[in-house]
C-alpha cells in the first residue's frame, strides 16, 4: 500500500470507529492483535451511540464521500443481504456533493468541444443547476435552434479518486468473511465488483446518451413517459447535452395535489411504465428513484411521467420476460409447484433439484404474505422471497433481475406514496396475462410466421440446391458410417486375437520356466517353450498397434 492509501485508510476505519461500528463485528471474532489496535492506534470513543446501527452507519457513509454513497445506495437495493432496518437507512443515502469551480467545467466543456462555449451556446450558466458524486449539470441555450438545454459534465480527476477507494473498498471486502459470522454469505467482493462496474459505466455519458436515445424511442409519442432529446453531435465521453425539462419531481406530493394531479391515474400509469418496459420492450431504466422522475405540468388530470439520468439500465431475454410473468401467476394464483417446477425449467437451479422440497421451502416463506389484502403485496417484495429461497437450492445470481427487482421496488414504493390505495396486482395482471396469451397458442405462432416468411420466400428459389447437396452429405456420412463400423469389428477382432495370443505366450513362458526351474537338464524344451511365449506376445502387441 502506498503512503497516501495508508492515511485514507487509517481515515475510513476512524471514521468507521467513531460512528460505533465496531459493533458489526461480533466479539469472539476480535482476536487480541486487533484489541489491541483499537486501544492503541484507534482509541476514537463512539460518538453516536443514541443513533440506531443502521443510521449511524449511513451518517458514516455520508462523511467518507461519494464514492461510499453511491456504494451505500447501491447496497440498498440488496434487501436479500441486509436486514430490512439497515436497508431501510441506506436508502435514505443522499448524493450530496458540493458542486466543484463552474470555470473548471467550462473549460471541461470547451475541451471536449474543441472550442469557447459561446461558439454553440447562448446563456451558459456558470452556476451549477444540481451537482452530484459523479457529474454536475450547467443550463445553456443551443445556437442552432434557440431550445433550452442542460449540459451534463463529468467531475475532472475523478477517476483517480475512484480507483483508490475502489481498491480500499476491495481490501475491506475481503476482510468481512473472516470478520462477520455472516459474512460469506454476504459475498462481499462480489457486490463490490458490480458496483464498480455500475460505477465505471456510469461515467461514460455516451453509453448514458445512447441509454436516452432508445428509451426515448421506446416511448416516442407515448402519453406515458417522456424522455428529454439526446443533441449527440454535442455529446463525449465527459459531456451529456440534452433538452432541458420542466416538471414537478415526484417526491413533492404536495405539489402534485396543489397542481391538480389525477394521482390515481398516475400511480397506476407508474406501473404501466415498468411493465411496458420489461415486456414490451425488453428494456428499462434501472435507476428510478424519486429524483430521476418528474411529473410534466401539461394536462394535470392525463399526467405524463418525465425520466432523466438513464446511466443505469436493464434488459432481459425472452426466457426471462417469461419466467417472470408466469412467476408472478403462478405466485398470485398460490400455484407454488408451478413456480418450483419453472425454477428449474429456466435452469436457475440445478436440474437435479428436488422438486418436493424446492416446493415445500416456497410454500413455507411465501404463504404467510397472503395474509394481507392483494392491495398490499409487494413485488418487489415477492421476487425478494423467491430469490431468497431458491438461493438456498444453489440458484446463480441473475444480475438482470437484481436490477429488476431493485427497480419495482422504487416504482411500488412511489406508486404507494402518491395514491395509498394502489392495488398493483390488479394493475399487473391483464398486462401479464395479454404478454403470455400473445408470446404461446395459435396467435404467437402465426406471427413467428409471419416474421419468418420473407427469409424463408428469399431462401425458396435456393431449396432444390440445398436438398441435393443434404443429400449428397448424406451419401456422403452414410459412407463413412459404414466404413468406421467395419473398422470398430476390424479393431475388436484385432484386439480379440492379440487378447488371445498374449494369453498363450504367457501360458508358454510360466510353464518353460517351471520345467526348466524342475529339470534344469531339459534345457532345449523349456527354451523352445518360453521362445514360443516371446513370439506368440510380439505377434500379439504387433497386432494391438
Amino acid at each position: 500500500m502506498t503512503p497516501g492509501e495508508i492515511r485514507r485508510l487509517y481515515f475510513i476505519i476512524k471514521i468507521f470507529l467513531s460512528y460505533g461500528l465496531d459493533e458489526l463485528i461480533p466479539r469472539r471474532r476480535i482476536t487480541l492483535p486487533l484489541r489491541l489496535w483499537r486501544r492503541c492506534i484507534f482509541w476514537m470513543p463512539n460518538r453516536h451511540r443514541d443513533e440506531a446501527l443502521g443510521a449511524r452507519l449511513r451518517l458514516a457513509l455520508e462523511q467518507l464521500g461519494p464514492v461510499w454513497i453511491k456504494f451505500g445506495q447501491m447496497m440498498s437495493t440488496r434487501r436479500d443481504l441486509f436486514p430490512p432496518h439497515i436497508a431501510d437507512q441506506l436508502a435514505m443515502l443522499q448524493d450530496r456533493v458540493a458542486p466543484f469551480d463552474g470555470e473548471k467545467a467550462k473549460q471541461q466543456i470547451e475541451l471536449s468541444l474543441g472550442g469557447p462555449v459561446e461558439h454553440w451556446f447562448d446563456d451558459f450558466d456558470i452556476q451549477p443547476l444540481a451537482s452530484a458524486s459523479i457529474a454536475q449539470v450547467h443550463t445553456a441555450t443551443l445556437k442552432e435552434n434557440g431550445k433550452a438545454v442542460v449540459l451534463k459534465v463529468i467531475r475532472p480527476d475523478i477517476l483517480p479518486v475512484i480507483k483508490a477507494d475502489m481498491r480500499l473498498i476491495y481490501r475491506l471486502a475481503r476482510w468481512v468473511p473472516r470478520l462477520l459470522p455472516d459474512g460469506r454469505r454476504l459475498r462481499p467482493v462480489e457486490v463490490v465488483s458490480d458496483y464498480e462496474k455500475t460505477l465505471i459505466d456510469e461515467l461514460n455519458l455516451l453509453r448514458e446518451a445512447a441509454n436516452a436515445i432508445q428509451l426515448r424511442r421506446n416511448f416516442d409519442n407515448s402519453k406515458l413517459l417522456y424522455i428529454p432529446e439526446v443533441y449527440s453531435d454535442y455529446c463525449s465521453e465527459s459531456m451529456l447535452v440534452m433538452e432541458r425539462i420542466y416538471g414537478i419531481p415526484i417526491s413533492d406530493v404536495a405539489a402534485l395535489e396543489q397542481h391538480g394531479v389525477n394521482m390515481k391515474l398516475l400511480a397506476e400509469r407508474g406501473v404501466q411504465v415498468f411493465f411496458t418496459q420489461v415486456f414490451r420492450d425488453s428494456f428499462f431504466h434501472a435507476d428510478m428513484h424519486p429524483g430521476n422522475i418528474f411529473v410534466s405540468y401539461d394536462h394535470p388530470e392525463d399526467p405524463q411521467y418525465i425520466g432523466i439520468d438513464c446511466g443505469i439500465v436493464g434488459s432481459l431475454n425472452k426466457g426471462d420476460k417469461r419466467y417472470l410473468a408466469e412467476n408472478f401467476i403462478a405466485f398470485f394464483n398460490r400455484d407454488y409447484r408451478k413456480v418450483a417446477e419453472l425454477h428449474v425449467d429456466s435452469g436457475w437451479v440445478p436440474p437435479d433439484t428436488n422438486v418436493e422440497d424446492f416446493e415445500f421451502a416456497i410454500r413455507t416463506v411465501c404463504e404467510p404474505i397472503f395474509e394481507k389484502p392483494l392491495a398490499e403485496i409487494s413485488f418487489g417484495h415477492v421476487l425478494l422471497n423467491l430469490f431468497n429461497t431458491a438461493r438456498r437450492f444453489n440458484m446463480e445470481v441473475q444480475p438482470q433481475l437484481v436490477l429488476l427487482q431493485k427497480t419495482l421496488l422504487y416504482v411500488e414504493g412511489v406508486g404507494r406514496q402518491l395514491y395509498p390505495q394502489l392495488d398493483l396486482w390488479k394493475t399487473a395482471k391483464p398486462f401479464l396475462e395479454d404478454w403470455i396469451k400473445d408470446q404461446i397458442g395459435i396467435p404467437a405462432i402465426v406471427r413467428a410466421l409471419k416474421e419468418k416468411a420473407p427469409f424463408w420466400a428469399e431462401r425458396l428459389p435456393e431449396l432444390p440446391e440445398l436438398f441435393y447437396d443434404s443429400m449428397r452429405q448424406h451419401k456422403r456420412l452414410q459412407h463413412s458410417v459404414d466404413r468406421l463400423v467395419t473398422d470398430m469389428g476390424n479393431q475388436r477382432s484385432r484386439q480379440h486375437q492379440s487378447r488371445y495370443l498374449f494369453g498363450i505366450g504367457a501360458t508358454l513362458l510360466v510353464c518353460g520356466t517351471a520345467i526348466l526351474l524342475k529339470r534344469p537338464d531339459w534345457d532345449i524344451f523349456p527354451a523352445l517353450l518360453m521362445a514360443g511365449g516371446f513370439v506368440c506376445w510380439i505377434i500379439g502387441w504387433s497386432r494391438s498397434n
